[in-house]
């Protein structure tokens, strides 16, 4: 048995792997979807990137989980990527799903494919991310009703999460990990999970599916996750 803690990406909570849980505790596993503070039901909570990192390390602490397998979806892959290196001896694995992972010193705005101030500027002015509304989620394999089901759930990001620089004690390719390619949101990973790629401990594999494969194909990414630590 294995613990997967599972943290969905900007402006998801925990309710984001509600389709996948059950698959995972049907193969005898622990799954414990997490909610980052300021989102969903933690609405308010004040956070920067490094609240989210603790999130995460106090759960598995909270909970005593060992045979840790951290699963972070987009955005959240740069808090889980620090979480992972901060839990020690109880990960088995990091799972990163078609996300961004942590540089030092770098944030999430950092790598915004239009440049870091385009990506300030874009912030609401009390310092959010705006969620994303229906016609952008189309092209990414996902169904009428799935798509109202993300929107109607998500709720602002807290930006500080995003513009606040990661902190890593050593090198992420040094850790185990998988790195779950969506196809449709782009058929080749980012430069900087390329180079990670290429050591030894990392394993890719691609899901024909888009950005939110939680809800596109819950089955097919559990598939994947419990392939993941086999």
């Amino acid at each position: 048995m294995v613990n997967f803690v599972l943290v969905a990406g900007a402006w998801l909570g925990s309710w984001a792997w509600d389709d996948v849980v059950p698959e995972l505790r049907a193969a005898g596993h622990g799954a414990h979807p997490l909610t980052l503070s300021g989102l969903a039901e933690r609405r308010g909570v004040p956070a920067g990137q490094q609240t989210h990192v603790r999130d995460i390390v106090g759960e598995v602490d909270r909970l005593g989980l060992r045979d840790v397998v951290l699963v972070g979806h987009s955005y959240s892959g740069i808090p889980v990527g620090q979480a992972a290196e901060r839990i020690g001896d109880r990960l088995r694995r990091i799972v990163f799903v078609d996300s961004n992972v942590p540089t030092h010193g770098e944030s999430f705005a950092s790598a915004w494919w239009q440049g870091r101030a385009a990506f300030e500027a874009a912030l609401t002015d009390d310092g959010f991310w705006a969620p994303l509304t229906a016609p952008d989620y189309q092209g990414q394999g996902l169904a009428d009703e799935q798509i109202a089901r993300i929107v109607g759930g998500s709720t602002p990001h807290p930006g500080a999460t995003l513009t606040e620089p990661a902190v890593l004690e050593r090198p992420l390719a040094q850790l185990p990990a998988t790195y779950v390619k969506c196809l449709l949101d782009g058929a080749e990973p980012s430069g900087d999970v390329a180079e990670l790629l290429k050591g030894e401990r990392w394993r890719l594999v691609e899901l024909d599916t888009g950005h939110w494969p939680m809800f596109s194909t819950p089955r097919e990414l559990a598939r994947i996750l419990l392939d993941a630590v086999e």
